[in-house]
């Protein structure tokens, strides 16, 4: 968690827990380009969101790509499942080898801290609040939201972005 002292600069300076329920310091993504995204598995945009995620984190994980997906419940409740079964759906039918996390809130009075951070940093055109599953987050190496995207916007659409970040490198 960050200190609660002095507002967070970076997604880094979070603590989250991963599906199993252990602390992860992002802190460990220092120097990667991160994708943060609230994902469920019920929801209509699962299919095409899961597999072009996939796909842009085959084509780019071994150039420092990661892909953080936030199960989340809040969107017509998408994702009922435990961490368990929600993991194994990502991995089983999308082939998804990127972490997947603990099931969080991304709005209200039980918002995931990480959440507050990325809407305050990058709001959106209709206010703060993520409208939808599947909302993303383009994080740069040094752990500052560069850019965020629509639930209906394609994953394969921000690859120019993604590719502009590793140039800067």
């Amino acid at each position: 968690m960050a200190s609660q002292s002095a507002k967070p600069q970076s997604v880094h300076e979070f603590t989250v827990k991963d599906a199993k329920g252990n602390d992860v310091n992002l802190g460990m993504y220092k120097g990667k380009i991160l994708l943060i995204v609230n994902v469920a598995s019920q929801c209509g945009l699962a299919n095409s969101n899961y597999t072009e995620l996939t796909d842009l984190y085959q084509k780019y994980k071994d150039q420092g790509l990661e892909i953080l997906a936030f199960p989340c419940n809040q969107f017509g409740s998408q994702e009922p499942g435990t961490n368990e079964e929600i993991q194994q759906f990502a991995c089983t039918r999308f082939k998804a080898e990127y972490p997947i996390f603990d099931k969080v809130d991304v709005n209200g009075s039980n918002s995931a801290p990480i959440y507050n951070f990325l809407k305050s940093s990058k709001g959106s055109l209709f206010g703060d609040n993520i409208k939808w599953n599947f909302a993303k987050f383009l994080i740069d190496k040094e752990g500052h939201v560069v850019d965020r995207y629509a639930p209906t916007k394609s994953p394969f659409s921000m690859e120019k972005d993604i590719k502009k970040l590793f140039e800067k490198a």
